[in-house]
């Protein structure tokens, strides 16, 4: 097959070589003409088999060639195909298809492994649509053509080829791919002698695919993948361990692609067959011990030591990385599968001390970093802050895998390891080695990373060793080495120390505190002062007023002269830094007139960057809260932003929404009378912009803006213009825009906080507009595109069921006189949709008011409730895995419930939730359950009727007790509208409570209904009602 040649000679190939040579042409006319004719000629027949001869002739120009082949791959996926998403017409006849395949793979022999790679390309782009139905013959071909010893370039072709088949197989081809492949590639890997690193490089590639795959499917034919893959195992285990075997090789690319393939192939096999592969895993411990090692030396002499890994950012003619550093992250990443399973971790737990000992080696900074960082101060903080991924985090990473799944073993590895490296970076300095301070900062760097978990086994006792103690050593020995000289180290001396602040004494606190003060106004390099702010970050807030006090007025001062010379990502780092400072109180009235012009300015400037100008507003919202500086703050602002909302169509991209901003700062927890003066100067220019503006941002600050002027001035709202039938008509105005059908999603998008403050604090204005506004709501739901405003918008119709109580009947019986689009009224839509979401609604605040309004709606046991069916569970799928194809054919299938039950069923899933609660004491923190801060309010006694906080009379029940307690724990819940929500009277709602009272009473009251219902339950379900029941 090599000596095969195709002759390109009549005058239709001709045509096309000059077009393809003109496409090259350094002339742009030249080069827009030829590509506009073959965009014309595309649409010709024969046009993909002419592009195939002459990626085909080896004789022809090879720039020429490879043009073609690409060119072909692109032709294939817009013309092979019909029915294709990037299907365009006309479609590849059969006899051009078969030419373009004939030809396509005589060509994967071609020396010029560029030429082979796009030539492979376009053979994955067509096996895609043709393998193997259409194209029975392309397996047996490249399987016959890896196993051609005398066509080494046909075995590449071949490999680069099924390796990009291989990532698009799915669960139908590779069980049937596997057990035929695999001994073919088995004989390439363990071959040296025969085939090169890059080939055998490229074989380990095809498994790691293969595998994958196999793995993905193991969770659904566990016991076909285990069977497949058994009579493999053994031989692949052993032949990763004779790769492994052999250290790594320095300026070997080659040498490390290869064994970084075997480390994803062993992941995989790890991850998802740990049960077969756990016998035979002792056979590489040894093995990548050794990689282990030989990898650090080389890493320290290449990268560390050296100026730079002169392989870094390079890539093989099939676009894989080539660098020391990827090798190492995949070396990591495999050490943290094994650290990760509960099983493996046991063969390597006499090992875990010199292997975090290894590790900290790993995350010194390498020459190209100290360069870096030198040279671009914001890229040191980009990089720190993101934790850019590099040997530095993944190393990091694996250590904190370490310290999780060793425990005790696990933290005094790490307290060891850092002893001893502390130990041995004084050798070094005392040797005069120039990057003693490396390992150093390594060490602390390792230890800052893990400072929640060693401060927590601290405080546990999990540990007898004094982490303050050890770290004091350490920063106080290294605090007398010069600035100058070793920047990085400083730096990482001032966040190591604001990291562990709560076990270092406080002698040494002043101490450092003052350093960092002193070292902001010096000149020194930049990282030493990055530090610096970012231990101020942490120490002021909880040091001593007196002590400190004196020193900060030149501490803003240098702040500020900072500022003013800060670039983007430094600017970030000193803003936070000055809102720390003045969040701990040290800001007086008289600093105000200083600061708060220069933040405006700054905020103004940067208003298109959203990390900087919220960073803005909250240095201001700081000074708002400071004491003697609200109203100061108020008078210097709204002059400020009065003429940019009075004039949006002048203003700049981004300044009037960032100016809404900066107003619902101003507004929120504010007192009244700077709620006035804000009405004063932007009530009718927000609301003109809500109705108005094409600016979604602007709409929904504008929004957000409103709905806090109305929460903070209520009913004194619509005095303070003098006419209060021209107010309220505003405050509609808005709504009416809002809830317009035909406004896309994101501007309406706030709309329901905004409603929810109308129907709370202006009950009466809206009690006659109740109608309109229902259907109005009805509307906007049909239309809502965001999950986030559907579920904004049933909150408010749950809120209206709530204001409805006692005579919940008749909200019932509103909604069935509203028609809706395709439904037979409006209830029977809006409980389609609130039913469907109720699981998705974020929110304690939002949890309690749906939940508690179903319990309301099913306890009228009205009788059109019964007459609606709604969407009920999954019906589970038993086709295996599910591709896009498969899901195309046979989409999502669900039950079909009564209404009633399906309500009962989702006020059973909110008590189980609940009750898991009071199980899972990991979770508490962060789920949604939790309740939030109530506000110092009058309930009012019509809106509270059915969902009383208490209920007189009840017994206490010990498990309600433990509910309730885990319910209530946490009074942060961390939602934006927390303020606007909190002076509800129904977020006093104790939920456990209201949800054990409803199940018992409805139990007792009608108790065949009862009984009906908890026959659609699972059994899940019917347990946690049982629990209450029984009490």
């Amino acid at each position: 097959m090599a000596n095969t040649v195709v002759v390109v000679n009549d005058q239709d190939q001709q045509w096309l070589l000059n077009c393809l040579s003109a496409t090259l042409d350094p002339n742009q006319e030249v080069r827009s003409f030829a590509e506009t004719s073959l965009n014309q000629a595309s649409l010709q027949p024969g046009f993909g088999a002419a592009l195939s001869k002459i990626a085909a002739s080896r004789e022809l120009q090879f720039g020429l060639r490879q043009l073609a082949a690409v060119l072909l791959k692109h032709f294939i996926k817009k013309h092979w195909q019909e029915g294709d998403q990037s299907f365009e017409h006309p479609v590849v006849s059969s006899e051009e298809k078969e030419i373009i395949r004939r030809l396509l793979l005589s060509s994967l022999d071609d020396s010029h492994r560029k030429i082979c790679t796009a030539i492979s390309m376009a053979v994955a782009s067509i096996a895609v649509y043709d393998w193997p139905e259409e194209w029975p013959d392309l397996l047996p071909f490249l399987l016959r053509l890896i196993s051609d010893l005398a066509n080494l370039n046909g075995v590449h072709g071949a490999l680069r080829c099924l390796a990009l088949i291989a990532g698009d197989l799915d669960d139908t081809m590779v069980p049937k791919l596997v057990p035929v492949l695999f001994p073919f590639l088995h004989t390439i890997v363990s071959s040296p002698q025969t085939y090169d690193k890059y080939l055998r490089t490229k074989a380990l590639s095809i498994i790691y695919s293969c595998t994958s795959m196999l793995g993905v499917m193991s969770g659904v034919y566990k016991t076909e993948m285990y069977t497949l893959m058994m009579p493999m195992l053994k031989a692949w285990m052993d032949q990763f361990s004779i790769i492994l075997e052999h250290p790594v090789q320095p300026e070997d690319p080659d040498d490390w692609g290869m064994k970084m393939e075997v480390l994803k192939c062993l992941n995989q096999f790890v991850q998802n067959f740990p049960r077969i592969t756990e016998s035979e895993f002792m056979v590489i411990v040894g093995p990548m011990w050794k990689t282990v090692v030989s990898s650090l030396r080389v890493y320290i002499r290449s990268s560390i030591e050296g100026t730079e890994d002169p392989y870094e950012g390079s890539y093989d003619s099939d676009g894989a990385e080539k660098s020391l550093d990827s090798f190492v992250i995949q070396l990591f990443e495999f050490l943290l599968t094994i650290v990760g399973n509960a099983k493996l971790v046991k063969v390597i737990s006499s090992n875990i001390k010199e292997l975090v000992y290894h590790t900290i080696a790993f995350l010194q900074m390498t020459e190209q970093q100290v360069h870096t960082w030198s040279i671009d101060a914001n890229q040191f903080v980009a990089d720190e802050d993101d934790s850019t991924y590099s040997c530095r985090v993944s190393g990091a990473l694996l250590l904190e895998e370490v310290v999780s799944y060793c425990g005790k073993e696990g933290i005094d590895a790490i307290i060891d390891a850092a002893s001893k490296w502390f130990d041995e970076s004084q050798q070094q300095k005392a040797a005069g080695s120039a990057v003693w301070w490396k390992m150093r900062e390594a060490t602390l760097f390792a230890l800052t990373f893990l400072s929640d978990q060693l401060l927590e086994a601290e405080v546990s006792g999990v540990t007898k060793v004094r982490i303050g103690n050890i770290l004091e050593q350490m920063l106080t020995e290294d605090i007398g080495n010069g600035v100058h000289q070793y920047p990085f180290l400083y730096a990482r001396i001032f966040s190591s120390l604001a990291k562990f602040a709560s076990v270092i004494s406080n002698g040494v606190l002043v101490q450092f505190l003052y350093a960092a003060i002193t070292t902001i106004s010096m000149d020194i390099p930049p990282p030493v002062k990055i530090g610096a702010c970012r231990a101020l970050s942490e120490l002021l807030p909880k040091a001593n007023k007196e002590i400190i006090q004196p020193q900060m007025m030149g501490l803003f001062s240098s702040l500020i002269d900072l500022l003013h010379q800060a670039s983007d990502e430094t600017l970030h780092l000193l803003l936070e830094t000055l809102q720390a400072t003045i969040k701990a109180g040290f800001l007086s009235a008289s600093m105000e007139p200083i600061i708060t012009p220069l933040i405006l300015n700054m905020w103004c400037s940067h208003v298109s960057d959203p990390f900087i100008s919220i960073d803005a507003i909250e240095v201001l919202e700081a000074i708002k809260y400071s004491p003697g500086c609200l109203h100061q703050l108020t008078s210097r602002t709204l002059p400020y932003l009065g003429p940019i909302l009075n004039k949006p169509q002048q203003q700049p991209d981004g300044l009037v929404a960032g100016s809404l901003d900066l107003v619902t700062m101003l507004l929120k927890n504010s007192p009244t009378d700077v709620v006035k003066a804000a009405y004063d100067v932007c009530f009718d220019a927000v609301v003109r912009i809500i109705l108005q503006s094409e600016d979604h941002s602007e709409m929904q600050n504008a929004t957000e803006c409103l709905a806090y002027f109305i929460s903070g001035g209520k009913q004194e709202v619509l005095a303070w213009g003098g006419d209060a039938g021209f107010a309220i008509r505003s405050l509609l105005d808005a709504a009416s825009r809002l809830l317009d059908p035909d406004l896309e999603s994101s501007g309406s998008l706030f709309v329901g906080n905004y409603i929810l403050q109308l129907i709370l604090h202006l009950p009466s204005q809206m009690a006659q507009h109740i109608r309109d506004l229902v259907a109005a709501l009805v509307r906007r739901l049909q239309s809502a595109e965001i999950a986030g405003l559907r579920s904004s918008l049933l909150l408010i119709f749950a809120r209206l069921v709530h204001i409805s109580a006692p005579n919940v009947e008749q909200f019932i019986n509103l909604l069935i006189t509203i028609p809706a689009e395709g439904h037979a009224n409006s209830l029977a839509y809006v409980m389609s949709e609130w039913t469907k979401q109720q699981g998705e609604i974020l929110g304690a605040y939002q949890i309690k008011v749906t939940t508690t309004a179903l319990a309301l709606l099913l306890s009228t046991k009205h009788v059109e409730l019964t007459n609606i069916n709604v969407q009920g569970h999954l019906i589970k799928s038993d086709a295996g895995i599910t591709t896009r194809s498969k899901a195309k054919k046979a989409p999502d299938q669900w039950t079909v419930e009564p209404l009633p039950a399906k309500m009962f069923a989702l006020l059973a899933d909110a008590l189980t939730e609940i009750q898991e609660q009071v199980l899972c004491d990991d979770d508490e923190q962060d789920s949604d359950w939790e309740d939030i801060q109530e506000g110092d309010v009058e309930p009012d006694k019509d809106l509270f009727y059915l969902a009383g906080a208490t209920s007189a009379g009840r017994p206490t029940y010990e498990h309600l007790q433990a509910m309730a307690t885990a319910y209530n724990e946490n009074q942060e819940d961390g939602y934006e509208d927390d303020i606007l929500s909190i002076s509800d009277p129904l977020n006093e709602i104790n939920l456990a409570k209201y949800l054990t009272d409803f199940f018992i009473n409805f139990a007792q009251i009608d108790k065949q209904l009862f009984d009906n219902l908890c026959q659609y339950l699972t059994h899940a379900q019917q347990n946690a009602i049982k629990m209450v029941l029984n009490c």
